[in-house]
């Protein structure tokens, strides 16, 4: 079953395949450190809550490094937008684009 990522909105954004945060048509965009959501150059962006990706106001956690290219896993297609949940975060997850 795919793992979903949404925008605050309830619009699905992405999607999680092993450690790694792809947008729906499949582009490896970010990398996942625990909760803590990266850009594929290592830099931080935001932490993973309730699927979305969040500013929680931790500070900068630094850079954990580049992976390398994970490859493209296909689109997943698109479960449509979810509703909004009334995310008390800002959305951050057009930073990983």
């Amino acid at each position: 079953m795919t793992h979903y990522i949404y925008a605050t909105s309830g619009s699905a954004a992405g999607f999680i395949s092993g450690r790694y945060v792809h947008a729906l048509n499949g582009s490896a965009i970010g990398q996942l450190n625990g909760s803590h959501v990266h850009r594929l150059d290592g830099r931080y962006v935001g932490e993973l809550h309730d699927d979305q990706v969040v500013n929680m106001h931790l500070g900068n956690l630094g850079n954990i490094g580049n992976p390398g290219n994970p490859g493209n896993p296909g689109s997943p297609g698109n479960p449509g937008n979810r509703g909004n949940r009334g995310c008390p975060y800002q959305d951050v997850f057009r930073e990983l684009l």
